[in-house]
């Protein structure tokens, strides 16, 4: 299957380069604005076409499945362009800014017998299920802390004046959207929809959060999230069991993972990995949905992608946060 890809930033790279590793997908072309960002990043992937109009990549005969990796806000009416077009729409998360959008965005692609997917890398990979084959270890789980805290390198250029696209309303920015997510799906395909919900946002003068605590309420057991793209952290996440406690580094990695018994204090390394690029997983996992018409697969994927999603839309509206799609 040809892929195309929107954008040319180091997430798109990643993927080309994750889908090659994974041998899934041939990179064919690439959009971008900008005709010598999309004829030097062609050269770099040895890509064959290059587009700045979308109508016209839309419509290409010889693409077959579509990576978007633009600012968030444009998500949406890129994605329906090309599911419109009968093509296969691969969106880097957050997947769309609000759930009105989601349903729209499957109500297209069901109409034209193509596949949406949301993607969210580190759910396919194989540290999770590692985690969720150990946790039952930990006896019945009271708490979990994930923290995702990561100084952003475009927040200096906040400061002095400017304003990037993840500070801004206009395109569906936030440290919510951008990081909390990662921590908030892992969550979710840990323990499941939470009953209750509860976020404490640091706003910046944009609208958007810079930082901000996410507390998900269980039957017997509460989980923090913690994000922001102002700060830096260096605390692992933590799911603490009545028998024991498992550890691990980074939300989207969960590597260097072990369980500490609570009777002997020993500490068990887990069998997680560090992945220099951990997004081979997830284009496998799209391959074979599409390949072989997984339709088990593909709506468990939509679950989780609608839960998360629905849960940062209700948290930021509560809080006065309102993306520029939706004024």
């Amino acid at each position: 299957m040809n892929l195309g890809v929107i954008g040319t930033g180091w997430i798109t790279e990643a993927f080309i380069e994750g889908a090659q590793s994974a041998g899934v997908f041939e990179p064919l072309a690439v959009y971008s604005r900008h005709e010598d960002k999309a004829a030097q990043f062609a050269r770099k992937h040895k890509l064959a076409y290059t587009y700045t109009n979308l109508e016209q990549m839309a419509t290409a005969e010889d693409i077959d499945v579509v990576y978007i990796g633009s600012p968030n806000a444009l998500h949406y009416e890129q994605a329906v362009l090309f599911l419109q077009n009968n093509k296969h729409v691969i969106c880097e998360k957050p997947i769309f800014s609000n759930t009105a959008e989601w349903e729209q965005a499957h109500q297209t692609a069901e109409k034209h017998g193509v596949y949406l997917f949301e993607a969210m890398r580190h759910i396919h990979s194989p540290n999770l299920e590692e985690i969720k084959n150990r946790i039952g270890d930990l006896g019945t789980i009271r708490s979990v802390i994930l923290p995702f805290v990561q100084y952003s390198s475009r927040y200096e250029k906040y400061k002095n004046g400017e304003r990037p696209n993840v500070f801004t309303a206009e395109f569906s920015g936030g440290a919510l959207v951008d990081l909390g997510v990662y921590p908030l799906a892992l969550a979710v395909a840990l323990f499941g929809k939470p009953e209750d919900t509860v976020y404490s946002p640091v706003q910046l003068e944009t609208g958007v959060d810079g930082s901000g605590t996410l507390v998900l309420k269980y039957p017997n057991m509460v989980c923090t999230i913690l994000c922001s793209k102002v700060a830096q952290s260096y605390q692992a996440c933590e799911i603490h069991g009545d028998t024991g406690t498992m550890t691990f580094e980074g939300a989207s990695e969960m590597h260097a993972a072990q369980l500490i018994r609570n009777d002997t204090k020993e500490a068990e390394a887990l069998g997680t990995e560090t992945y220099a690029n951990n997004m081979n997983f997830e284009a496998e996992a799209f391959y074979h949905i599409i390949q072989h018409g997984d339709r088990a697969y593909y709506e468990k994927l939509n679950t989780l992608s609608y839960t998360v999603l629905s849960i940062t839309e209700k948290v930021r509206k509560e809080n006065g946060i309102v993306f520029g799609v939706e004024q």
